[in-house]
């Protein structure tokens, strides 16, 4: 009960809220509410009572999607309009000011809805059908929306003259709806019920259905990406025959017997969940990271099917996403307003939270461009410290898979740190401290611990090449220098070297490493390469290639790879939007027992997911980069970051 308090909007804070997980029923009655915040998600409430308030407006309780019995009386600016929203927005309601409504709310949602969709649809008909050229443009398209939706609000009535404004509403929503899902016309309505940000708010933790509402889905049309092609696809999606984003397209594959071992995977959703101040029009914040959740028996959810998690972090701009993979819902999302996120990172810590008893808990480490990591308890929505790691921005993290409190930064400071983040106690209090700093003569870009001696070497891919170094803890030494440079074909000398920017392993000896040369992957023997027992700092060796992948000739930097090592697939995107994998389970094995010797002819990616036809705002999105794309341990999903705020997530059926 927060009755007779003197409450105003604004003391109802989200962040306290958002919190309140099993909170059934509240009283805010008697106090100075005008309007509902639109986060304060309280998922489980069945009770609420706001008698006696200024409210002006209803549209913000569908966030309250349980919600059974309400009462607002003796608000003087609600009418029997608002009513009649509420009945269509709560499907649950029963009780609306002590009356018994479900009849009548059956009435508006169904009865209601039915003769205002055929009046909608018979109007558009009538008036405005043979005004749209079969080939129109963005610009015609903008137009005769505008010119439909004021005529339809205007000449399409339907009941008494006192719910004119309700009917108008939805009106409204029937025809936006209409337009996109029988016409393929993109919208981007206003609707009143719109969250509008915090401009004020440096650092919150959004709730899911705060972060689910900043979220663009493929077959729900009164979001912000619709009319799309997907490619390839079994999946059968709610467009009717005559909507332009219903063509499919197969696949590219290079030969008939590559087409045998096609990955039958299909697009499930698009999101646009990291835009600037939650804004629909941001097609320029760059996605750069993401990292699927471990699985702990409480913690990410499993997919039903294989043992693997379907949770996955993303970042990029001034939030980091926590996404429910198979729903495309987005669970949590933090924001820092002053931030750019680069870089996210899972560990799972054995924590003593509440009643001392321990137990394991997912933390994730994000950093980026203020070189500050945010510890973030994912499951308690509570980011709880920060270590200020680097003066310049971080490009990348880590956890040591041996040492859960072990993190490594790179920097573009040209140093690689590795902290001891500590486990925070039951009031959160940690301490963190530096192990070892690793000196790199130029930008570290990606960072990869050497599988079989994780707590021994560490291999980087920087702006003039790939380096290793020792980072064993036994060694007095705090600052080092890098161990080794490799050598890659065509760099006769140091001065020829080249950036890489893609670095994973993808089994316990054969690394995957990608240079700025245009369309130049490698694989190369980790155990052939290093010369373990040689002595002295930063000796050149050359690294024993055992393959080329071919790939796209962008000389684009930064679109860096990635590995699943249980189904031994690289991923890597291109400047295309096209994710090329590579399916290397019958090299491998050859590999292991080869004494240097290097496949002749470049392998030829397994599949190319080609970037699906997404119409946004009526028009295609420009160039499209695949900054990074990941695959769960599994390979049930594929996750795929772009450089237009769109992250895409695929499902191998």
């Amino acid at each position: 009960s927060l009755s007779k308090l003197q409450l105003k909007t604004g003391d109802l804070d989200p962040r306290l809220f958002s919190r309140l997980r099993h909170l059934q029923k509240l009283d805010l009655s008697d106090n100075l509410l005008d309007k509902f915040p639109n986060s304060l998600t309280l998922p489980d409430l069945r009770v609420l009572n706001c008698n006696n308030n200024k409210l002006e407006d209803v549209t913000a309780l569908k966030q309250f999607p349980l919600l059974e019995e309400l009462t607002y009386e003796n608000n003087v600016y609600l009418t029997l309009n608002d009513d009649y929203k509420v009945m269509f927005l709560l499907q649950n309601l029963r009780l609306l000011n002590g009356k018994d409504i479900t009849k009548l709310a059956n009435h508006v949602r169904r009865v209601n809805s039915n003769k205002l969709t055929s009046k909608v649809t018979a109007h558009w008909k009538k008036f405005f059908r043979d005004q749209l050229p079969e080939k129109y443009t963005a610009e015609q398209v903008k137009s005769i929306k505008k010119k439909f939706l004021k005529s339809v609000q205007t000449n399409v009535v339907c009941g008494p003259s006192s719910l004119s404004e309700f009917t108008r509403w939805r009106v409204k929503m029937i025809a936006e709806e209409f337009l996109a899902n029988s016409l393929g016309l993109e919208l981007n309505s206003d609707t009143e019920s719109e969250e509008k940000p915090d401009e004020n708010e440096e650092e919150s933790t959004e709730s899911p259905r705060e972060a689910a509402e900043d979220v663009a889905q493929v077959g729900d049309f009164s979001s912000y990406i619709s009319n799309v092609t997907v490619t390839p696809s079994k999946r059968k999606r709610n467009h009717s025959k005559s909507s332009p984003g219903n063509k499919r397209s197969k696949t590219q594959t290079n030969t008939k017997e590559e087409a045998e071992e096609d990955v039958s995977a299909e697009p499930l959703h698009f999101l646009q969940c990291h835009s600037k101040g939650n804004s629909r029009e941001d097609f320029k914040t760059q996605l750069w990271s993401c990292v699927f959740e471990p699985v702990l028996d409480s913690g990410a959810r499993k997919d039903p099917i294989v043992s693997s998690s379907r949770t996955v972090a993303t970042c990029g701009g001034e939030s980091v996403c926590l996404i429910d993979c198979e729903t495309g819902t987005v669970l949590k999302k933090y924001k820092v307003a002053t931030e750019e996120f680069f870089s996210v990172a899972w560990t799972t810590l054995t924590m003593v939270i509440s009643d001392s008893r321990k137990k394991a808990h997912n933390i994730l480490a994000a950093a980026g461009r203020r070189g500050i990591v945010k510890l973030i308890h994912v499951a308690a929505d509570f980011c709880y410290g920060e270590i200020k790691a680097h003066k310049k921005p971080i490009a990348t993290v880590c956890f040591s898979p041996t040492q859960e409190t072990h993190l490594f930064t790179a920097s573009y400071d040209k140093r690689i740190a590795l902290w001891d983040i500590g486990i925070p106690d039951c009031d959160y209090n940690f301490k963190a401290s530096q192990l070892l700093v690793l000196e790199t003569a130029s930008i570290p870009l990606r960072i990869a611990l050497v599988p079989t001696c994780p707590e021994q070497y560490l291999l980087a891919g920087c702006e003039d090449g790939c380096f290793a170094w020792n980072i064993k803890l036994d060694k007095g030494q705090k600052s080092r220098p890098f161990e080794a440079i490799f050598q890659f074909p065509g760099e006769e000398s140091l001065t020829t070297s080249h950036r890489v920017d893609g670095l994973a392993f993808l089994n316990d000896d054969v690394v995957v490493s990608k240079s700025s040369k245009p369309g130049c992957i490698y694989l190369w023997s980790w155990s052939k390469s290093f010369d373990a027992k040689g002595k002295g700092c930063q000796r050149t060796m050359s690294a024993v290639i055992l393959a080329e992948l071919e790939w796209s000739t962008t000389d684009m930097s930064y679109l860096t790879l990635s590995t699943c090592p249980a189904k031994e697939y690289v991923f890597c995107g291109d400047e295309k939007g096209s994710v090329w994998m590579y399916n290397l389970s019958t090299y491998t094995t050859a590999w292991g027992s080869l004494k240097g010797k290097r496949s002749e002819r470049r392998i030829s990616p397994t599949q190319i997911l080609k970037w699906p036809e997404l119409r946004v705002n009526g028009e295609q999105p420009p160039e499209i980069l695949v900054n990074n794309v990941v695959a769960d341990p599994a390979f049930t999903y594929l996750v795929v970051l772009t450089s237009v705020n769109i992250t895409a997530i695929w499902k191998k059926s």
